[in-house]
């Protein structure tokens, strides 16, 4: 699916530069919310206008389509994640505390910022369409796999860490727990009377989770079938 874009008027002589990035900023952010709470579909361009005091003719002028909008939510989203992968200086710690390091702040990520974990499901019942068409995305997310991949190197190196340990598969298993917590945290909680968004919980968690990493890189190899 392509994204198709509307004809967009030149947006007022008098708006400058950091008027037009203020405002581009500030559309983001409602409509992130927006199509966070009410999805791709539900979300309604004349609603994110109105919260932001925007004409909706520049709404199109700056994003194009209301799926250029969402694509572009998508982007800053992703973006905002990687910046602080970045920000860790990871490199400046040994192995296991780099890798402990990455497990701490993944988890904390998700929990505090439900919103992207809603973006991440909504684009799966996309099929993933819209991640698919930006190389924007696609290059972010080849940073966290290096990052990775620099630690389990340099566990490697050190005798610390298994020589088949894959990368790709160290951040699936971060994401996949720290990302369930929060999508589904409230059937969760009912269903097994655990309070996930109590501290003492989120502790235990992070152990948990360290530890079930720090394990698969110490296990022996084993070879086992891809597919």
């Amino acid at each position: 699916m392509s994204i198709t874009k509307e004809p967009a008027k030149a947006p007022p002589a008098r708006l400058r530069r950091p008027d037009a990035d203020r405002t581009r900023q500030e559309i983001l952010a409602v409509a992130r919310e927006e199509f966070a709470l009410h999805g791709l579909s539900g979300a309604r361009v004349d609603a994110i206008a109105a919260r932001t005091k925007t004409a909706k003719r520049m709404i199109y002028y700056y994003f194009g389509s209301k799926d250029g909008l969402y694509l572009a939510v998508l982007e800053e989203a992703y973006g905002r994640i990687r910046a602080i992968e970045r920000e860790l200086d990871l490199h400046a710690l040994p192995p296991r505390e780099a890798m402990r390091r990455m497990v701490e702040f993944t988890l904390d990520y998700h929990d505090e910022h439900p919103d992207f974990v809603r973006l991440v499901s909504i684009e799966n019942i996309h099929h993933g369409r819209y991640v698919a068409q930006s190389e924007v995305i696609q290059n972010l997310n080849v940073t966290v796999i290096e990052m990775l991949a620099d630690i389990i190197r340099r566990g490697q190196q050190e005798g610390l860490f298994r020589q088949d340990a894959d990368p790709v598969d160290v951040h699936m298993l971060i994401s996949s727990f720290s990302f369930y917590r929060v999508s589904n945290r409230h059937t969760f909680s009912r269903l097994f009377r655990r309070e996930l968004q109590s501290a003492e919980t989120k502790q235990h968690h992070k152990h948990m989770l360290t530890d079930a990493v720090l394990g698969f890189l110490q296990t022996p190899a084993t070879p086992a079938p891809r597919g």
